[in-house]
C-alpha cells in the first residue's frame, strides 16, 4: 500500500510539474510551475484521505482551489486586468481532479488526461490560427460530421433487416462515418495548409479527399493550358495512387482480422503505382500551383447518396455471392468500381470479415474495381482535358492495368 501511494503522489507531482511548465512559459501570474505540482498533489491527498473520511473532503478540496482562483482574480480585476481569462483556472480545476482520480480510477487514464492538458494548452497559437483560417463553410462541414456521427448514427437500430441478411442500418452510416472522416481529415488539411500547395501535396491530399473531382479538375485545366498535361498527368497519377491507401485504411477498418490476408494484393498494386507516379516526377515540372478547391465532404446529401450506395452494393455482391458463381462478383466489382471505389471496398472487407466471402475472392474483388475505377478516370480524361493530357494518362493507365492484371494472375491463392 506504502509503494502504491508514493507512485501516485510521484505521478501527480510529475504531471503537475507538466503542465505548470507549460503555463509558466505562456500564463505565469496566475499559476506556474509550482502551483499546478501542489494542486495535483492536493487533489491526490484528498482522495486518499477520502478512503478513511469519505468523498466530502475531494468536494472541499475542489471548492478551495476554485475559491483560491476566484480571490485571485478579483485581485487581478481591481489592478487593472479587465479579461483574466479561464484556462488556466479550468486547467487547475482538471488537474486537481486528475490528482484524485490517480487514487480512485485508472493511473493510466490520469496520466493520458493528465498530457493531454498539456498539449491542449501548448496548442493555443495553431488552434486559434486553425480556426482563424476556417470559413463558414469550413465550420458547416465539420458541424454536418458531428451530425453524421453524433446525432444520427447512435439512433439508427444495429441489426439486419432485408434479404441476404446483410443490410444494418447502423453499420451502414459506420461506413458514411468512415468515409466522410476520411474526406473530412484530407479537407481539413486542405485549409490547413492553404490553396496554393505543391504539386506532390496536391495530389496526395486529391486521392484523400476525391482521385475522380481531382481527375476532373486538372483535366478541365488543360483544356485551356494544354502546356499543363504533364503536371496533370502527375497529379492525376498520385492523386490514383492515394486510392490504395484509403483502401488500405478501409479494409483495416472494416476487417481488422483479415487485413494482414487481404492486404498483400493491394499493398503490390499501391507500390505499383507509386513507382508509376515516382517516375512521372522526374519528368514533370516542378513547381507550386493553385490547387484545385474541394468541396465539402460531409454536406449530408453526399453522404445520403453514398448510404444509398454502400447498401446498393453491399446487396448487390450479396446476391452474386448466392445465386452466382465468381463471375457473378466481378461484374459487380467492374460496375461499381465505375462510379466508387469505397463502397464495393467496404462491403466487400464486411462480408470477408463475417466469412461470407472468401479472402482470396475478397481482394480480387477489391482490385478488379480499383481497376475499373482507373478505366472511368480515362474516360473523364477523355471527355474534359486535352488530348495531350489524355496521350500520358492512358500510358500511366496502361501500365497500371498491366501491373494490376500480373497480381490478378501471378499472385498465389490462398486457399
Amino acid at each position: 500500500m506504502t509503494e502504491q501511494t508514493f507512485l501516485q503522489l510521484g505521478l501527480a507531482l510529475l504531471l503537475g510539474l507538466l503542465v505548470g511548465l507549460q503555463r509558466e512559459r505562456t500564463e505565469p501570474s496566475v499559476a506556474g510551475i509550482r502551483t499546478f505540482p501542489l494542486i495535483t498533489i492536493l487533489g491526490t491527498v484528498c482522495a486518499l484521505l477520502a478512503v478513511d473520511l469519505g468523498g466530502w473532503i475531494v468536494a472541499a478540496g475542489l471548492i478551495a482551489v476554485a475559491a483560491m482562483f476566484v480571490i485571485a482574480n478579483l485581485a487581478r480585476v481591481k489592478a487593472g486586468d479587465v479579461d483574466p481569462g479561464l484556462t488556466t483556472e479550468m486547467a487547475a480545476l482538471l488537474m486537481f481532479g486528475v490528482g484524485a482520480y490517480l487514487v480512485v480510477g485508472s493511473m493510466g487514464v490520469a496520466v493520458a488526461i493528465g498530457g493531454a492538458v498539456a498539449v491542449l494548452l501548448q496548442l493555443k497559437q495553431p488552434m486559434h490560427e486553425l480556426v482563424a483560417r476556417m470559413g463558414e463553410a469550413d465550420i458547416k462541414a465539420i458541424m454536418q460530421f458531428a451530425l453524421i456521427t453524433l446525432v444520427i448514427l447512435p439512433v439508427l437500430p444495429n441489426r439486419t433487416f432485408g434479404p441476404y441478411e446483410v443490410l444494418n442500418p447502423f453499420k451502414v452510416w459506420l461506413m458514411v462515418v468512415l468515409i466522410v472522416g476520411i474526406g473530412l481529415s484530407g479537407y481539413v488539411a486542405y485549409k490547413w495548409l492553404g490553396g496554393r500547395a505543391g504539386t506532390l501535396l496536391g495530389g496526395l491530399l486529391g486521392g484523400l479527399i476525391s482521385s475522380t473531382a481531382t481527375t476532373a479538375g486538372y483535366s478541365r485545366r488543360t483544356k485551356d493550358a494544354p502546356g499543363s498535361a504533364n503536371l496533370a498527368a502527375l497529379v492525376i497519377m498520385l492523386a490514383s495512387a492515394v486510392v490504395f491507401v484509403r483502401v488500405l485504411i478501409e479494409v483495416a477498418a472494416v476487417a481488422p482480422t483479415n487485413f494482414a490476408k487481404v492486404s498483400p494484393p493491394i499493398f503490390a498494386m499501391l507500390a505499383v503505382a507509386a513507382l508509376i507516379a515516382t517516375g512521372v516526377y522526374f519528368f514533370a515540372e516542378h513547381e507550386k500551383e493553385q490547387v484545385p478547391a474541394h468541396g465539402n465532404p460531409a454536406e449530408l446529401r453526399s453522404a445520403l447518396i453514398f448510404g444509398g450506395l454502400y447498401a446498393v452494393v453491399i446487396l448487390a455482391v450479396a446476391a452474386a455471392k448466392q445465386h452466382f458463381d465468381s463471375s457473378g462478383l466481378y461484374v459487380v466489382a467492374v460496375l461499381s468500381g465505375l462510379t466508387d471505389m469505397d463502397a464495393i471496398t467496404l462491403s466487400t472487407a464486411q462480408l470477408v470479415e463475417s466469412d461470407r466471402l472468401s479472402v482470396e475472392h475478397g481482394w480480387r474483388v477489391i482490385l478488379v474495381a480499383s481497376l475499373s475505377n482507373l478505366v472511368f478516370k480515362a474516360g473523364i480524361v477523355a471527355f474534359l482535358g486535352h488530348r495531350a493530357l489524355l496521350a500520358r494518362v492512358a500510358v500511366l493507365f496502361g501500365m497500371a492495368l498491366a501491373g494490376g492484371a500480373l497480381i490478378l494472375w501471378l499472385w498465389p491463392g490462398s486457399e
